[in-house]
């Protein structure tokens, strides 16, 4: 298993010490202190105890309608930022972006 699967919480055993998964790539020594531990750290559950659950898969699809209006938002705040000719390159590719998702 891997740091990145484990809710914060999650007791797991790395390098033959015990932790306690603290945030989402540090964990707390059960004898004290903090580590960083890598994503690619292969992670054993602790003997004895129930293996930890896994984080909960994300949420379902996106909603495209939220998509849109969020694209939307942030088009409009880009238009604001940008000069006269980078106004007609956002347009462009804003147009390219609404036929990418339909």
């Amino acid at each position: 298993m891997k740091i990145d699967h484990l809710p914060i919480g999650a007791r797991f055993l790395w390098k033959g010490v015990a932790y306690t998964k603290a945030g989402p790539m540090t964990a707390s020594a059960d004898s004290g202190g903090s580590v960083f531990v890598p994503k690619h750290a292969v992670l054993q559950p602790v003997p004895g105890e129930a293996p930890p659950p896994l984080a909960a898969p994300e949420s379902g699809p996106l909603d495209a309608a939220k998509v849109l209006a969020a694209f939307e938002t942030y088009h409009q705040t880009a238009l604001t930022l940008a000069g006269e000719d980078g106004r007609s390159a956002l347009e462009s590719a804003r147009q390219r972006f609404i036929a990418e998702i339909r």
